[in-house]
C-alpha cells in the first residue's frame, strides 16, 4: 500500500473489496458501472487539467510556505472586523475536534442535543446583550443579517403601509460600506427603494417602512439614537440596529430603546479573522416577529417522557416545505462559529466580558490622550473602541506600514484606529510612536491605561446580562473542557458512523485539510488589508478559482458567496445583470422542475423572479415536453432554468442537453444547482451539459465540514458571457468589469475554510478527484443492490443505475402503522444518523454514502436497514407499542427498574451484535415538535424549569 497516497486514505473501499462490490452490483468493472450510469454524450473527452497530486506531507510543507507569504501586521482597520483571542480550550476542543466540526444540521434532534444546547446558549447571549426578546441561531455575516432585517421589516409592514406600497428603507451613511453594498444588491429586486443619508437629517416622511443605523458608527462615533427611534415609532417606521457585540457590554442595549431588530457579527468573540470568514452573525428581534425571523431558531420542548429537550423550532419555515413562500433560506447559518462564540461567553462570563470591554475602551482612551499630547485632534465625541484622528493619511500610512501597522483611512485627512482585545501596552506605544514620527516629536511612552471614559452617562449600560448559570460556572479550563465534552457526547457526528444524507454529501473532512486553519498566519489576516499583505491567500484563492473553473468547464469563478443558498442567489443575480446589459431586463421568469431543491424557488423569489414549476414524468425525470411548452409560452420573459444535475432523484437524465438547448433557444440562461456535483467531478461537468452558471457546495463535494449547519461556501462558476458580472466589493476590488453588488461582507467570503477545498484538490489531483466520483457512484449502487430485496428504490437511470444517491420508498409500511420518521428514529438505536427524510418525496429517505465510506461501514448500514425491515414485518397497525414507534431508546430506559414494553431490552438497544462494541446512546427520547412550537422558548430556561422536570 502506498502510504504517500492521499486518495487511498480518503476513499473508503479498498482494492480487495472491489470485486465483491462489483459482483453485488452485477458489473465487471468500475468503468462499466460509470458507462451504465452517465449518458455518453456528456462524458468528458479528456482528463481534467490539474496539477499532480501531492502527498499529505508535501501538502503540509506547501501550505506552510504559502502561509509565510502573508504579512501579519498589527491591524486596527475595524469596519466590523477585529482581531480576537480564541481561548485554547475552545480551539482544541471545538474548532479542531471532528466531534464538533463533522456534525450535520440538527434535524434529528435526539442525536444533536449537545450542539442544540450550545446554540441555545448563543441565542441567550444575543438576547441578553441586545436586549431583544428572541434571537436566531446565527446568520452568515453582518451584512447579510442587515439585509435579512430589511427584508423582514418589509414583510411585516402594517396594512396601510402594504396597501399604499410604502417601500422606502432608510440606511444611515454611518453603516458599514460592505453592508450598504449588499443591501443594495438585495433591495434591487425586492421592490425596496433604499435611501442612504444622514440619520440626523432624516425627515421621517411617509413612504418609509424601516430604517437601519450603525451602533457605534463606521468611524467609531457612538450616537444617541433615542430621539431617532422615538420619531421613527411616531411615524410608523420600524428600526434596526447593526451593533458591535462587544460594545453592548458597555453601551445601552438597543432593546431598551424599543428597536425592532438588532444585527451584527460575533466574530470578535474569539473567532479568527480568517481574511473575512467564516463568522457567525446574530439577529435579535421582538417575539411578535417570530414567524418571520430568518434562519434557524433553537427552542425548548419535551420528549416522550416529559423531559426537557431541544430542537429546531418552527421548522415549517424550511425551504422544502414552503418553497417560494419561504421566509428566507434556512441554509444561512454558521453553526460551528456560533458554538465557538457562545462558548467564548460561557468561558469568560459577564465579568470576563466586562474586563475585556473595559480594557479595550481604556486602551482607546489612552491612545486618544497620548495623541492629543502630540498635537493631534480626535473627532469622535463619544466612542467605544475606535478613534478618528485628523492627520495626513498618505504620510501616516507610509510610516505606519513601515512599522507593520495598518489603520483605516476614510479620506486624505484622517485615520481611524480600532482597538481590539489583543492590543497590549506595547502595541499602544507602537501606535503612539508612529504618530510621534509623523509629528516629528519624541514619543512619550505609556505604562498604564487611562481610567477615563468616553461613553456618556446616558448611553452607558445599566442592565445585567448573561445571568444564567451556564455563563457563570465554567470559567476554569478544566470545567469548560468537561462541559464541551459533555455536550459533544450527546451528538452523533462522522467520527462515530456514516451520515448518509442524500444531497448533503457528508464525506471525510481530512485532518491534513483542516490543520492549516489553526495557523495564525492564515487566521489573523483582516479582509481589508492591502492585497500585497495577503500574498499567500491570494495565491491560494486564485488557484482554487482556476481549479474550480477547470472542474466545471466554465470561464471564471467567484468565491464570495458564503453558503450554497447565497451561491444560488448570486448566480441568479448574475443572470439578471446579463439580461439587463442586453437590454432585456424584463426577463424575470424562472423555470424550476418540481423535483428541485427547496432552496431554488426561495432564491429565485429573492432575485425578483417569477417561479414557474415544470412537471416530472412518472420515472422522476423532467417532463421535457412540459418544459418546452412553458419555455415557449414565456419566451419573451424567460430568464433562467434552475436544474439540479444529477437530479434530486439521484438520476443522470439523458435529455439534459436537449433541456438546456430548449432554454437557450427561448432566450434564457441555465443555472445548474451544484449540490450533486460529487457525481460529476472528472466525469462530466456543467459546461459540458450546456449550463451557463452553477454554484458549488464546497462543504459537500469539496470537503469543507458541515460544522453542525455551517460553515458553508457556495462559489459560482460562470460561462464567458456572465464573467463581467461576478460580484464585487466596495472596499477591495473583486469581480467582473460590470460587477453586481456584494453578496457577502468580505471580498472573498469565508476565505479561511477555502483552504480546505484547496488542500482537497491539491492532494487528490486529477486521478484522485475522478476516482472519488467513481467510488461515490460505486458505493451508492452497492447499497442499492444490497437493499433491493427489502426496499424499493423509486428512481433509476435508463440502465437501472443510481447516481451517487438514491430515494428509498417507505410509504408501503404505512399499512403497518410505520411512518418514515419511525425508521429514522429507529436507525439511531443502530448507531446511525437517518438519511434525508421526506425530501424530495414525502415518505421516503434519500441515501448518499459518499466515496469515503468503507465496504464494512456500508454493510453495517445496510444490515441495520435490513434488520429494521424485518422489525416492520413483525408489527401491526393495531399494536403501536412497538420497537419502531418507541425509538430511539435511551440508556435511562434500559437501566430503569421497570420494563413494561412488549419486547426485550436487548432488542431495543442491541438489535445487531456489533453494537455491543460501539453503542451510541441518544440523550433524550423522541422529541415533541408541536409542544415546542406552541410553547416557544428560545433562550436558556431558568433553573426552575429543570427542577420541575
Amino acid at each position: 500500500m502506498r502510504t504517500d497516497s492521499f486518495a487511498l486514505r480518503h476513499i473508503g473501499p479498498k482494492e480487495e473489496n472491489l470485486q465483491e462490490m462489483l459482483d453485488t452490483i452485477g458489473v465487471e468493472s468500475v468503468d462499466q458501472l460509470i458507462y451504465e450510469t452517465i449518458p455518453d454524450d456528456i462524458r468528458l473527452e479528456k482528463p481534467l487539467d490539474l496539477p499532480k497530486a501531492m502527498s499529505e506531507n508535501q501538502y503540509a510543507e506547501h501550505i506552510k510556505k504559502l502561509s509565510e507569504k502573508n504579512k501579519i501586521f498589527k491591524t486596527y482597520i475595524g469596519l466590523g472586523y477585529h482581531q480576537a483571542i480564541l481561548p485554547a480550550v475552545i480551539q482544541r476542543n471545538i474548532l479542531e475536534n471532528p466531534g464538533w466540526y463533522t456534525a450535520y444540521t440538527p434535524y434529528q434532534a435526539e442525536i444533536a442535543q449537545g450542539r442544540l444546547e450550545a446554540l441555545l446558549n448563543f441565542q441567550t447571549m444575543v438576547s441578553d446583550l441586545t436586549g431583544m426578546e428572541i434571537a436566531n441561531a446565527s446568520l452568515l455575516d453582518e451584512s447579510t443579517a442587515a439585509a435579512e432585517a430589511m427584508g423582514m421589516l418589509f414583510a411585516v409592514r402594517d396594512r396601510k403601509q402594504k396597501k399604499e406600497n410604502y417601500n422606502k428603507f432608510f440606511v444611515s451613511q454611518q453603516v458599514l460600506p460592505q453592508t450598504i453594498s449588499l443591501m443594495e444588491t438585495r433591495a434591487n429586486f425586492l421592490g425596496i427603494e433604499m435611501v442612504v443619508g444622514d440619520h440626523e437629517e432624516f425627515d421621517f416622511s411617509e413612504g418609509y417602512f424601516g430604517a437601519l443605523v450603525q451602533y457605534p458608527g463606521k468611524f467609531g462615533q457612538v450616537f444617541n439614537y433615542a430621539n431617532f427611534v422615538s420619531k421613527c415609532q411616531d411615524a410608523g417606521i420600524k428600526t434596526a440596529f447593526a451593533a458591535d457585540i462587544l460594545s453592548l457590554v458597555k453601551l445601552q442595549a438597543p432593546g431598551e430603546l424599543g428597536v425592532d431588530v438588532v444585527v451584527g457579527t460575533t466574530q470578535r468573540f474569539g473567532i479568527p479573522l480568517g481574511y473575512g470568514g467564516p463568522h457567525a452573525a446574530f439577529f435579535g428581534t421582538k417575539e411578535e416577529y417570530k414567524r418571520n425571523l430568518p434562519g434557524r431558531i433553537i427552542g425548548v420542548t419535551k420528549d416522550l417522557d416529559g423531559n426537557n429537550a431541544l430542537r429546531m423550532a418552527l421548522q415549517t419555515r424550511e425551504q422544502h416545505i414552503k418553497r417560494d413562500k419561504a421566509t428566507s433560506n434556512i441554509c444561512t447559518a454558521q453553526v460551528l462559529l456560533a458554538v465557538m462564540a457562545g462558548m467564548y461567553s460561557v468561558y469568560h462570563g459577564p465579568k470576563g466580558l466586562e474586563y475585556i470591554a473595559d480594557t479595550v475602551h481604556h486602551t482607546a482612551v489612552s491612545l486618544e490622550e497620548s495623541l492629543k499630547e502630540l498635537g493631534f485632534e480626535q473627532l469622535n465625541s463619544a466612542y467605544f473602541d475606535t478613534i478618528h484622528v485628523k492627520a495626513d493619511a498618505k504620510k501616516l500610512r507610509e510610516i505606519a506600514e513601515s512599522h507593520e501597522i495598518n489603520f483605516f483611512y476614510p479620506d486624505a485627512e484622517s485615520a481611524c484606529i480600532a482597538i481590539n482585545e489583543t492590543t497590549t501596552l506595547d502595541d499602544l506605544n507602537a501606535i503612539i510612536s508612529v504618530f510621534a514620527e509623523l509629528a516629528e516629536k519624541d514619543a512619550k511612552e505609556t505604562d498604564e491605561l487611562s481610567e477615563n471614559s468616553r461613553i456618556p452617562a446616558d448611553l452607558q449600560r445599566q442592565t445585567e446580562f448573561l445571568t444564567h448559570e451556564v455563563f457563570n460556572i465554567y470559567h476554569s479550563e478544566t470545567e469548560l473542557m468537561r462541559y464541551i465534552k459533555k455536550l459533544e457526547r450527546k451528538d452523533l457526528s462522522l467520527n462515530h458512523s456514516m451520515i448518509s444524507l442524500g444531497s448533503c454529501t457528508m464525506k471525510l473532512n481530512a485532518a491534513s485539510e483542516m490543520l492549516p486553519l489553526s495557523n495564525p498566519q492564515w487566521g489573523n489576516l483582516h479582509p481589508f488589508v492591502p492585497v500585497e499583505q495577503a500574498a499567500g491567500y491570494q495565491e491560494v484563492l486564485k488557484e482554487l478559482e482556476a481549479n474550480l473553473t477547470e472542474i466545471t468547464g466554465f470561464s471564471a469563478t467567484s468565491l464570495q458567496p458564503n453558503s450554497g443558498a447565497q451561491g444560488e442567489y448570486a448566480g441568479l443575480m448574475v443572470i439578471r445583470a446579463y439580461h439587463e446589459a442586453n437590454g432585456e431586463g424584463h426577463r424575470n421568469v424562472c423555470l424550476i422542475p418540481s423535483s428541485a431543491h427547496g432552496t431554488n424557488p426561495a432564491s429565485a423569489v429573492m432575485a425578483g423572479m417569477e417561479v414557474v414549476v415544470t412537471k416530472a414524468t412518472e420515472n422522476g425525470n423532467i417532463d421535457v415536453e412540459d418544459l418546452r411548452e412553458k419555455a415557449i409560452k414565456h419566451k419573451d420573459n424567460l430568464a433562467a432554468l434552475m436544474v439540479t444535475y444529477p437530479s434530486t432523484h439521484g438520476v443522470f437524465e439523458s435529455a439534459i442537453r436537449e433541456i438546456t438547448n430548449i432554454i437557450h433557444e427561448n432566450g434564457g440562461q441555465v443555472y445548474m444547482d451544484g449540490a450533486n456535483m460529487n457525481a460529476q467531478v472528472g466525469l462530466t461537468n456543467p459546461g459540458r451539459i450546456g449550463a451557463d452558471v452553477c454554484h458549488l457546495n464546497l462543504h459537500k463535494t469539496f470537503a469543507i465540514p458541515h460544522g453542525g449547519g455551517g460553515p458553508g461556501v457556495g462559489p459560482i462558476c460562470v460561462a464567458e458571457q456572465l464573467k463581467p458580472f461576478l460580484p464585487g466589493n466596495p472596499i477591495i476590488k473583486t469581480g467582473g468589469e460590470n460587477a453586481i453588488g456584494a453578496i457577502s461582507s468580505a471580498p472573498w467570503g469565508s476565505a479561511l475554510v477555502c483552504l480546505i477545498s484547496y488542500g482537497y484538490i491539491k492532494m487528490l489531483g486529477t486521478g484522485g478527484l475522478q476516482k472519488a466520483t467513481e467510488y461515490a457512484i460505486l458505493n451508492a449502487n452497492y447499497i442499492k443492490e444490497r437493499l433491493k430485496d427489502h426496499y424499493k428504490t423509486l428512481y433509476s437511470g435508463e440502465r437501472g443505475r443510481a447516481a451517487h444517491e438514491m430515494i428509498v420508498d417507505c410509504r408501503p409500511f404505512k399499512e403497518k402503522g410505520i411512518e418514515v420518521t419511525d425508521i429514522a428514529k429507529r436507525l439511531i438505536d443502530y448507531g446511525f444518523h437517518a438519511p434525508t427524510v421526506s425530501f424530495p418525496v414525502a415518505g421516503t429517505v434519500m441515501i448518499e454514502p459518499t466515496e469515503s465510506e468503507s465496504k464494512a461501514e456500508l454493510d453495517r448500514f445496510c444490515d441495520a436497514l435490513i434488520s429494521i425491515r424485518r422489525e416492520i414485518d413483525e408489527v401491526s397497525a393495531d399494536e403501536p407499542n412497538n420497537v419502531l414507534k418507541n425509538a430511539p431508546h435511551t440508556i435511562h430506559m434500559l437501566t430503569s427498574d421497570e420494563w413494561k414494553l412488549p419486547y426485550s431490552r436487548e432488542k431495543a438497544a442491541y438489535p445487531l451484535a456489533h453494537l455491543h462494541e460501539n453503542k451510541f446512546w441518544p440523550s433524550v427520547r423522541r422529541v415533541d415538535e408541536a409542544f415546542g412550537d406552541r410553547n416557544l422558548m428560545c433562550t436558556c430556561p431558568p433553573i426552575e424549569e429543570y427542577m420541575e422536570a
